[in-house]
């Protein structure tokens, strides 16, 4: 897969200005304030990102540390056969890569990990991924190394819960998070932003133009 790399240039501090805490609104001309930002900002203490390495989907080691070269990637574990959410959130990560322009695309990743490896294997992700958008980068991996990427974005996974079917049940944490250049996560937004909130706000990170609110 090709995921184009370009060299690491920093996030503006001032996304990490903001108060924690969801912040409703959106848009404005000029400067974006953090009332404005549809998001969380997780400023003083962003989470820290594993840099534990994760499958792509032809084989390679992927980190979302080493191999986050964008300005900005954004980041959502999920799986395929998950019956509602998973592909609503997906859905809205295409819709916002389509609001944005060639230019800010460059410099931004979205990143799909499966919390369901025993059945979401390299090609079932692929095909998963890109049923959305061809330029997502879809990883799997060993579930142990998921649960603990998972967990240092405070993201909760479980993968093991027996139905009286026979099968199991996958659960997740719904959020689509940010990483920025020093591998944290500033900024993180729920399940029902829309794709005009969200490139939105990706937009206000990647020009620098949110202003203490």
């Amino acid at each position: 897969m090709a995921r184009g790399r370009s060299g690491k240039r920093g996030l503006v501090a001032a996304v990490l200005l903001g108060s924690m805490g969801l912040l409703a609104g959106c848009g404005g001309s000029g400067g974006t304030s953090s009332a404005d930002f549809t998001g969380t900002l997780l400023a003083p203490e962003p989470f820290k990102v594993s840099s534990t390495p994760l499958v792509d989907t032809e084989g390679a080691a992927y980190s979302l540390t080493e191999d986050t070269d964008k300005d900005l990637t954004l980041v959502f574990f999920g799986y395929t056969h998950c019956p509602d959410i998973c592909g609503q959130v997906m859905a809205t990560l295409a819709g916002t890569l389509a609001r944005l322009d060639d230019e800010q695309k460059e410099r931004l990743d979205v990143v799909f990990v499966t919390t369901d490896p025993a059945r979401d294997d390299a090609a079932t992700v692929q095909a998963y991924v890109e049923a959305f958008d061809p330029s997502i980068i879809g990883l799997t991996g060993d579930l142990d190394d998921i649960v603990e990427v998972g967990r240092s974005m405070a993201v909760g996974v479980d993968a093991g819960k027996k139905l009286p079917s026979g099968g199991y049940e996958v659960t997740h944490g719904t959020q689509v998070l940010a990483i920025d250049s020093s591998d944290e996560t500033p900024a993180y937004w729920k399940a029902d932003v829309s794709q005009a909130q969200l490139a939105h706000d990706v937009t206000a990170i990647l020009d620098g133009e949110l202003d203490e609110g």
